[in-house]
Formats: structure tokens, C-alpha cells, sequence
């Protein structure tokens, strides 16, 4: 049996089609809500990132300081991300029930209840 040919990949700058057409499909399809929500989730998982790299690389002294943090950085997230499941609109048949302003409401409370506990602990 003859060998089977492969088809000759392309140029090296193709590599980066599929993700460039993923940011370009991400950018146009996305409204600006989800995009908001999307960057402050960015912006607490850097959050954590640092604070773990700092606790890691240079001090842990206020150990409840670092725990308290990293905690707010990651329950924080959590709520975003529930935030961003329930206003996505390709989401709708699931949260039917749910509008967008209550989503809101939900994410406000959460966050306030998580901020008390979090000034909580670190005594």
C-alpha cells in the first residue's frame, strides 16, 4: 500500500490563525457586559496569582492577611463567574427565571456577605 500523503502545512504565521480568529469571533459575538465581566475575572485571577507568589516567594508573616486575600480573590471569582453564567445570553434556558438586574442583586449580596467575613478573619 502506498504511503499516505500529508497535505503540506502552511506558512509558520497560520500557527497563529486559529487564535487570532478566536479572539476576533470572541471580540465581535461577545457583548460589552460579558466582556466587563470577563476582564474582572482577569483581573482577580491575577490577583490571587500575585498574592500567592508574594506569600510563596517572600513572606507569609500576616499569614491571616494572606489567607484572608486569597480567599476574597477567590470567592470574588466565584461570584463573577456565576454572575457571567446567568447574564450570558446563550445561557437563557437555563436561568429562566433569573433576570439580568437580579443576577446583579445576587452577585451584590454574595460579595457583601463574603467582604464581611473576609474583615472578619483577619481579626
Amino acid at each position: 500500500m502506498p504511503a499516505a500523503k500529508i497535505a503540506p502545512s502552511k506558512t509558520a504565521g497560520s500557527s497563529q490563525s486559529p487564535l487570532l480568529s478566536l479572539w476576533k469571533a470572541y471580540y465581535e459575538s461577545t457583548s460589552t457586559r460579558l466582556k466587563t465581566i470577563d476582564a474582572f475575572l482577569v483581573f482577580l485571577m491575577l490577583s490571587g496569582i500575585i498574592q500567592f507568589l508574594y506569600c510563596v516567594l517572600i513572606t507569609n508573616f500576616p499569614f491571616n492577611a494572606f489567607l484572608a486575600g486569597f480567599a476574597s480573590c477567590v470567592g470574588q471569582f466565584v461570584l463573577a463567574a456565576s454572575l457571567r453564567a446567568q447574564v450570558n445570553p446563550a445561557n437563557r434556558s437555563e436561568f429562566k427565571d433569573v433576570s439580568p438586574e437580579r443576577a446583579f442583586a445576587d452577585f451584590a449580596l454574595g460579595s457583601i456577605v463574603l467582604h464581611f467575613f473576609v474583615y472578619n478573619f483577619l481579626g
